[in-house]
């Protein structure tokens, strides 16, 4: 039996990593999670600058594996580890993402 194997451009999930930052930094540092989550309430704003130091730590893991993916030797001559590390930091950005969606959600119930 013949075994399939898939292949996929490297450039997709970096496409995919590069977007979510995007979208991360715009909603933490362009103001888009404070006027989605607080619309201008002073004590909103300070609780979702604590949701968005903690949904920061998953966006610094998100970067460095995607740089370690790109930047390590090892990541651009194996295929496998490649694919690890980008997916690893394609999650991590999705969990940022998710981290500061729910807790602008719980900020606003507040």
């Amino acid at each position: 039996m013949a075994r399939v194997q898939l292949r996929f451009s490297p450039i997709i999930p970096t496409i995919a990593s590069f977007l979510l930052a995007a979208l991360w930094g715009l909603s933490v540092f362009a103001g888009w999670g404070l006027e989605a989550f607080c619309s201008g309430e002073r004590a909103c704003s300070e609780r979702l600058t604590t949701v968005s130091a903690v949904s920061g730590l998953f966006a610094a893991l998100a970067a460095g594996g995607t740089a370690a993916a790109w930047l390590l030797p090892v990541a651009r001559h194996d295929v496998r580890v490649f694919g690890r590390l980008m997916g690893a930091g394609v999650v991590a950005w999705v969990v940022a993402e998710g981290v500061l969606f729910l807790g602008g959600l719980l900020v606003r119930q507040s």
